[in-house]
């Protein structure tokens, strides 16, 4: 009977071993699948909180540009096409206005003659006075 009992111990033991280990291989199973849970979870979360980040930001720009607006004023257009005349007038006149050009020490090349050009708008009338020098002359096109 020692034999028996000895073999059927032997059995049960094994059978234990072996349930034993299936449940650790299972439960190590359990364990990774639930790590790849929580990951995936952890990664829509972070996604979601950036979202969230964003969408507050863009809604606070709004706000700003909202209040800027009323502090501000909104400007019609006739007041924005006049402040643009005024610019372009502004830089036409600083465009026209010729500024003394310095005279070198030494001419590198021979001046030419420099041909006036005729104003745009028609001449206003004035009273003639005796020129002092003689105008330049006007080359016609050959």
């Amino acid at each position: 009977m020692k034999s028996a009992t000895k073999k059927l111990s032997s059995e049960i033991a094994q059978t234990i071993s072996v349930k034993i280990e299936s449940v650790v291989a299972g439960s190590k199973g359990i364990k990774k699948s639930i790590e790849k849970a929580a990951a995936k979870l952890a990664k829509k979360v972070a996604k979601f909180e950036k979202e969230a980040l964003k969408a507050k930001e863009k809604e606070a720009k709004k706000l700003e540009k909202k209040s800027k607006d009323k502090k501000g004023g909104k400007k019609d257009k006739k007041s924005k096409k006049s402040e643009k005349t005024a610019k372009l007038t502004a830089l036409v006149a600083a465009a026209t206005t010729k500024a003394p050009v310095p005279t070198p020490a030494k001419p590198l090349a021979p001046a030419k003659p420099v041909v006036a050009k005729a104003p745009a708008k028609a001449p206003v009338k004035t009273a003639v006075k005796p020129a002092a020098t003689a105008p330049a002359k006007v080359e016609e096109g050959k």
